[in-house]
């Protein structure tokens, strides 16, 4: 597998994580050469002044996490804020109710939101959250992301009622074309679910168990 640590964002969104976890996790991305560290905004400064002399190692932060019911300006501002503090790359959760209701400009605006408060400043990663839709939504949601100026969709925010699937991938693949990114998240724990869902079409693995997958080894972790 060519490089695989520069595919992984070294994930802990976790609500109890402390400090010197965020620490040891920027720690070993740079050990690693993983992607990015992703975490939630209020350590992106934290993770930020660990990184600054590690420049390939981004630091990714999470907007309207994990439910994506943040209004359209709260998303933005919270972009621009994880930005100013140091974030190179933001995760920002589509709103899953309008996509239920066939709402689609207005899934189209909420995400070109957070395209407009990132652009030239930080890669944009649309989570659609696959467990809650359809095959048909996720296509629709895939679509809009494109539309809306996204440079990646990813399957999971981890929280919910499932995670990332080969199948998943597959569609959202065939569904946004080669040159976006696709994202896997949430449930892969080992070198083997990386590379299933590599070969299926992720360019991006979003993973707490970043250390394990690059070892060879498999984690029980929940994300």
């Amino acid at each position: 597998m060519t490089n695989l640590a520069g595919m992984i964002d070294h994930t802990l969104l976790k609500a109890d994580a402390t400090k010197e976890q965020v620490v040891k996790l920027s720690e070993e991305a740079k050990q690693y050469s993983f992607a990015s560290v992703c975490v939630n905004p209020t350590w992106v400064k934290t993770a930020a002044d660990i990184l600054k002399d590690a420049p390939e190692v981004k630091v990714c932060t999470v907007i309207g996490f994990p439910l994506g019911a943040s209004t359209s300006a709260v998303k933005a501002f919270e972009t621009t804020n994880a930005i100013e503090n140091g974030a190179t790359e933001v995760d920002m959760v589509i709103n899953i109710g309008a996509l239920k209701d066939k709402e689609y400009d207005v899934v189209e605006n909420d995400i070109k939101a957070v395209v407009e408060a990132a652009k030239g400043k930080a890669l944009t990663k649309v989570i659609i959250e696959t467990c809650l839709l359809t095959d048909e939504e996720k296509e629709i949601a895939c679509q809009l992301s494109v539309k809306a100026g996204a440079d990646f969709v990813k399957t999971s925010t981890g929280f919910s009622t499932g995670g990332a699937t080969v199948e998943d991938i597959a569609l959202m693949r065939k569904t946004v074309g080669p040159d976006i990114g696709v994202k896997a998240s949430g449930g892969v724990r080992s070198l083997e679910d990386a590379e299933n869902m590599i070969k299926a079409g992720a360019t991006r693995i979003g993973a707490s168990s970043g250390v394990a997958i690059v070892n060879g080894q498999t984690s029980n972790s929940a994300y």
